[in-house]
């Protein structure tokens, strides 16, 4: 049986407009945001996908975003699954900072190297604030993007995957830099080549599962 597996970027956050850093900060979206979210349920609906499992992060510019596209696909009613393992890449001390800035600080190329590469590690914070949310000491100081992998890969491994093995479909909404870790695994993507996969806001990406994953879908 065909399963199917939709990713989904969260729609346009306050920080995605300011073109800040997030990572973990939990910042809302924005009625773009908003209007992305709606026109994603819409497409979805019209692709008529029945919602098995729907997966987000702890952070709130995704799980919002699921709920609008549940909602506009009048199947609300679907339990969430969070998780801090799907939360954004971790950018450490470079959180909150205009990306504009952060290049005048640190340079040009230093800055992509952090933002591209999959083993570049950010500035990290020198210490991190509790949160009741998280477990002690859970939230880390700052990420790479295979650090990022290495924290998910195992919950899709144990929790998501088998879902899709038993023909059930999945709905995932998370963030740019997650979803690149996932694809990079799913497609068996080099450490070199991921630099040049980039994740809009609110852009459905569909896969079907038999026993293996179809080729890359975007839907409209």
């Amino acid at each position: 049986m065909v399963a199917k597996l939709v990713l989904i970027r969260h729609g346009e956050s306050t920080a995605n407009r300011d073109n800040e850093f997030t990572g973990w900060t939990d910042v809302p979206l924005t009625a773009k945001g908003k209007t992305q979210a709606h026109q994603v349920g819409q497409v979805l609906s019209r692709y008529q996908l029945t919602l098995d499992n729907v997966y987000t992060s702890y952070l709130q510019r995704a799980i919002i975003t699921a709920y609008i596209i549940m909602d506009e696909m009048q199947q609300a009613w679907v339990p969430i699954n969070k998780t801090w393992r799907l939360n954004e890449r971790h950018y450490g001390a470079l959180r909150g900072l205009n990306k504009d800035s952060a290049r005048e600080k640190y340079g040009v190329n230093q800055v992509a190297l952090w933002r591209r590469s999959y083993t570049a590690v950010p500035p990290l914070l020198e210490k991190v604030s509790p949160n009741r949310r998280y477990p002690i000491n859970i939230e880390p100081r700052g990420e790479s993007l295979k650090m990022a992998s290495d924290r998910l890969i195992p919950y899709w491994t144990s929790n998501i995957l088998p879902k899709l093995k038993a023909g059930q479909n999945v709905l995932m909404v998370a963030h740019g830099s997650t979803l690149r870790a996932l694809i990079k695994y799913i497609e068996d993507i080099s450490d070199d080549d991921i630099d040049g996969l980039e994740i809009g806001n609110g852009e459905p990406i569909l896969y079907e599962y038999d026993t293996n994953f179809s080729e890359r879908h975007y839907l409209k």
